[in-house]
Formats: C-alpha cells, structure tokens, sequence
C-alpha cells in the first residue's frame, strides 16, 4: 500500500547526510518535512489542472521505470540536475533555491540543508510514484480515460493519507506546510 513511511523507507538517509556532511537526525528530520511537500506539490498539480495531468503521468512513469528504487536507492545514482528541474516543475517554475527558503521560513530546516535535499528526494519521490501508479495501472486503459488527474491523484492522496491521519506522527507539520508555502509557492499565479 502507497503510504508516507513506505516511501521514508525507500530513502537511505544515512547514506545522504553522510553524502552532505550533516547531522543524520537533521537531514531526517528535513526529510520528513520535505517529502510530504514535494508529494502535496504533485497533487496540487493534478488537482489544479496547472500542468497537463497525460505530461506528469509521463514524468512519473519514466521515473518510476528508471530503476532508481530497485535493489535500494543509491545515493550516487540520483541525478541532482534532473532533481531541480523536477523542483521547478512541482513548484510552479520556482527554482531550488526560491523553494528551499520558502520552506526554511516555515520550519523545514536550515535553507542551505534543504537545497542540498530537494534535488536528491525530488528523483525519489517521482520514482516512487511512478512505481505506485505502474503498479496500479496493470490495466493501461483503465487509467488514461480517468479524467481529472484520477489515477495519479488517487495514488498521491493515498500517499498523503497517512500524513494527516490520526496515526502516530506526533511533530506533522504537513497542514502547515501544505497550507502556507505550498499555498503560496503555487497559488502566486492567479
């Protein structure tokens, strides 16, 4: 089942803070903030209808077919350049940078932290999705005729499920970040 601690899982955050030269309980604690905001900036996207729902299910199949998760991810093997133009995408054309202080303003971490991060989980993210959704569309027909963003969106709300729920994750700050910075990131082009 899709769900936010099965994607923590998939995420070697030893291996990263080793990679960044930080302190694993704060490249874990960023990442617990980090990952719901990228998942919700995905699903504001297939909900909005901001971005064509066929050109993110393409994005989210090619990841989830890369590989990137089979056997383990290894930190070495994620394209960070190809990470920050998933950012920009997610964020509305917001760069890395525009992203990551938005996200230091709501408590994410340190912003320096949190552009080292969001170019190493956006590729896992997208490569975890697109595994769900493969997974879920053993039926390729079913899914293309879902219209609204249906398949996708029902994927990433399930995965989002957990986060809000009543389930044991004391310090969520995913309403907040979800409410203020995803707002604001992606809302400013009305």
């Amino acid at each position: 089942m899709a769900g936010l601690d099965d994607l923590f899982a998939q995420i070697p955050v030893r291996d990263i803070a080793t990679k960044l030269g930080a302190d694993e309980g704060e490249v874990n604690n960023a990442i617990r903030t980090l990952v719901p905001a990228l998942v919700g900036g995905l699903q504001h996207n297939v909900t909005s209808g901001d971005i064509d729902s066929s050109t993110l299910e393409s994005a989210v199949t090619a990841q989830g077919a890369s590989g990137l998760l089979d056997g383990g991810v290894s930190v070495d093997q994620v394209d960070q350049a190809e990470g920050d133009n998933i950012v920009a995408h997610i964020f509305g054309g917001n760069d890395t940078n525009q992203v990551a202080s938005a996200l230091a303003d709501s408590g994410a971490g340190g912003s320096s932290l949190i552009k080292q991060l969001l170019p190493i989980l956006a590729p896992i993210v997208l490569a975890y999705i697109g595994k769900q959704f493969a997974q879920n569309n053993a039926t390729p027909a079913a899914s293309a005729a879902s219209g609204g963003g249906g398949g996708l969106g029902d994927i990433l709300g399930s995965v989002l499920a957990g986060a809000g729920g009543g389930g044991g994750a004391g310090n969520n700050p995913l309403g907040n970040i979800l409410g203020g910075v995803l707002g604001g990131l992606l809302g400013g082009k009305k």
